[in-house]
């Protein structure tokens, strides 16, 4: 076992499913026989499903005359389907446009029987993985060149989060509903989790960070983090990781494919 320290920061299913992906991915490339970094699951946030009958209604009520329905994330997609329990594009009489910023999203959207090829209605992504963000998608949906004072969006997200797309939507004249279908709880600072992190050697430590909000939670805990880095997925979280004093701060592009070719490099530059 290696004395470097891979800490993933993502809700508790997702950071199985990147760990197992990692192991398997470093395993494959032949820095196992060197040595496995140790991997400690860090939850941040907890995902908390909203789960009250009055949600459902309104979330089908207001499908039923969207023209796009945007998910900011797998979660708001895995979070709205189990609240629909059913097709929910039986809940509207046109196709509606799907909207995601990255192929996490997309793979959520397969798992329930929705892929960019056979869908009954078009999924815009951003076509650039460089800019799987909420900027991203905004490009994409400005090629449809449509007067957006004509159009219903709906957006489904989590309580609180990034505004920006919802605002440059309402800006450009859409009719803009946000439904929040899931919340965040954070780690509770009094974790028996947090005595394995106090434990490792920060110098040689990265830590895989995907939401700003996560990162902003961490901040209130005082751990030598001057000597450790932080792998972003995104600049936002990468602001976020500086301002609360990572030493290294690491930017790759969105993606759990992206993460662990970041991760392997830095593994070997180390």
């Amino acid at each position: 076992m290696s004395n470097k320290t891979i800490i993933i920061t993502r809700p508790s299913g997702q950071a199985q499913q990147l760990s197992e992906m990692l192991q398997a991915n470093l395993r494959t490339s032949g820095i196992a026989k060197v040595a496995l970094p140790h991997m400690i699951s860090l939850p941040l946030l907890t995902i908390v499903p909203k789960s009250d009958h009055a949600l459902a209604n309104q979330i089908a009520t207001s499908l039923h005359t969207a023209d796009l329905a945007i998910f900011v994330s797998p979660n708001a997609i895995e979070c709205t389907m189990r609240l629909l329990e059913k097709s929910w594009q039986v809940l509207s009489d046109k196709p509606i446009l799907i909207g995601v910023m990255g192929g996490s999203s997309l793979h959520a959207l397969k798992n329930h029987g929705m892929t960019m090829a056979d869908a009954p209605s078009k999924i815009i992504v951003p076509s650039d993985t460089a800019h799987w963000d909420s900027e991203g998608l905004w490009h994409e949906l400005q090629k449809l060149q449509w007067n957006w004072a004509d159009k219903k969006v709906v957006i489904f997200k989590g309580e609180g989060g990034r505004e920006w797309l919802a605002d440059t939507l309402i800006g450009a004249g859409a009719q803009l509903e946000a439904i929040s279908v899931y919340t965040r709880i954070p780690l509770d600072l009094e974790s028996p989790i947090w005595h394995d992190i106090r434990e490792i050697d920060y110098a040689q430590s990265l830590w895989l960070l995907t939401s700003s909000e996560a990162v902003r939670h961490l901040g209130q805990v005082k751990l030598p983090i001057a000597s450790a880095s932080a792998l972003c997925s995104h600049r936002n979280i990468a602001d976020a990781a500086r301002q609360i004093g990572f030493g290294e701060v690491l930017t790759c592009e969105a993606g759990d494919d992206a993460l662990m070719r970041a991760t392997h490099t830095w593994l070997l530059t180390q």
